[in-house]
């Protein structure tokens, strides 16, 4: 058994697919129409078929409400890991992204979180 596809759910979806592409630097895997929302992965540049994430219209309550929940408390609802902090914090910096907590050393990692314009804050991980 291994992981092919997990999701993020997002509250739009073509916002995501511009930060998750333009911004992130994940490349678009999927594309296909699904009444008013759509079936929209993407997946790392540096493995195009390797894990793909699911872009999740946000389009049902109780998905909703998870997302603000976590939102709100302020916990991550997904982690990427980079290879060096220190240049994502810049380059990130550089599209104006929203860091909710800068990098910051934990033990043999270093993490950050930011957040996606789309309702979510995301974690950051860098392994020492």
């Amino acid at each position: 058994m291994k992981i092919k596809i997990t999701s993020v759910i997002v509250d739009d979806q073509e916002k995501a697919l511009a930060f998750y592409t333009d911004v992130l630097g994940f490349v678009k895997k999927t594309e296909i129409p699904m009444g008013e929302s759509k079936w929209l992965t993407v997946v790392s540049k540096d493995d195009e078929n390797g894990i793909e994430l699911l872009l999740e219209p946000c389009i049902f309550e109780p998905g909703e409400t998870y997302q603000q929940a976590l939102y709100e408390a302020g916990i991550p609802c997904i982690s990427f890991q980079v290879n060096s902090m220190d240049y994502e914090y810049e380059r990130l910096r550089e599209f104006n992204v929203e860091f909710t907590m800068r990098p910051t050393t934990m033990g043999n990692v270093k993490i950050a979180v930011i957040d996606d314009t789309c309702g979510n804050k995301i974690q950051l991980v860098e392994v020492l």
